[in-house]
């Protein structure tokens, strides 16, 4: 018997644009390509979690327009965030009920940023949701994330397209970015000179990695898009399912990996 190909797909975080990563996914199943390992930061950890479990594309959309996300988060009395993500996980307990990253359907990493020793952190096993949350968990807006002795943020801020899980392990890997930023001449308020910084500099970290995956799958100018702008969700699903089909009849090669995807055949 010849064993299938194993192929990860890493994905970006991102805020709302990684309901994009969404209609990636569903590009993909289209089209006979099944991710066996998977990998994210923050959106991207999170649209990892519910599709390892089992949950299509669309289902997860629905799910993500349907909750009241910002509902069950809370105020922090603290010097370290604004708002808790501890109540967070209640909503996350609806959909990931077992806890556990060994009873996801397929193998998943979520990168976090360890705020005290510098350092990213990769979660595999163990407990599931802490570090979704940790992994989610944006830096000056929420409470970092304590998890043993470690104070835990975004894995955006060290690391956002977490390939280095899938290397050595998988085939092939897929890259997936939702934060390409369109060209801007005129930066008119101070916030959006901050999202766009934000954006470059988390984007820098993403671009050193490209070299490491076999496809980079980067949806067009979804940085215009807001952090928290869920009333886009439905746009956005299907910005990233247009450009992934455009990207996959622009290169044909990707295809391979639907027959190299499917069950094990006779040698």
């Amino acid at each position: 018997m010849k064993s299938k190909a194993k192929i990860g797909i890493a994905f970006s975080g991102g805020g709302v644009r990684g309901i994009s990563h969404l209609g990636v996914l569903k590009a993909l199943t289209e089209s006979g390509i099944f991710p066996t390992n998977v990998s994210g930061t923050s959106a991207g950890a999170i649209v990892g979690a519910m599709f390892c479990q089992g949950y299509t594309p669309e289902e997860i959309l629905k799910i993500i327009v349907e909750t009241n996300y910002f509902k069950f988060m809370r105020p922090a009395i603290s010097l370290t965030g604004f708002l808790k993500m501890d109540s967070v996980g209640s909503l996350f307990k609806l959909y990931l009920d077992h806890d556990d990253f060994s009873q996801l359907q397929i193998p998943l990493t979520v990168a976090a940023t360890d705020i005290k020793k510098g350092k990213v952190r990769y979660y595999s096993e163990g407990e599931l949701i802490r570090p979704i949350m940790a992994s989610s968990c944006i830096p000056g807006m929420f409470d970092p994330i304590v998890i043993g002795k470690r104070y835990l943020v975004d894995g955006g801020v060290l690391n956002n397209l977490p390939v280095e899980p899938l290397d050595g392990i998988c085939d092939f890997v897929i890259g997936v970015n939702c934060n390409q930023l369109p060209e801007e001449a005129n930066i008119s308020t101070m916030k959006k000179l901050i999202e766009r910084s934000v954006i470059m500099s988390m984007n820098y970290n993403v671009y050193s990695r490209k070299s490491k995956c076999d496809y980079f799958i980067e949806p067009p100018a979804l940085g215009k898009y807001g952090v928290f702008d869920i009333k886009k969700a439905s746009e956005l699903f299907g910005v990233g399912y247009d450009h992934t089909m455009k990207f996959i009849e622009n290169n044909p090669s990707i295809l391979e990996l639907a027959v190299k995807s499917k069950k094990s055949v006779k040698a």
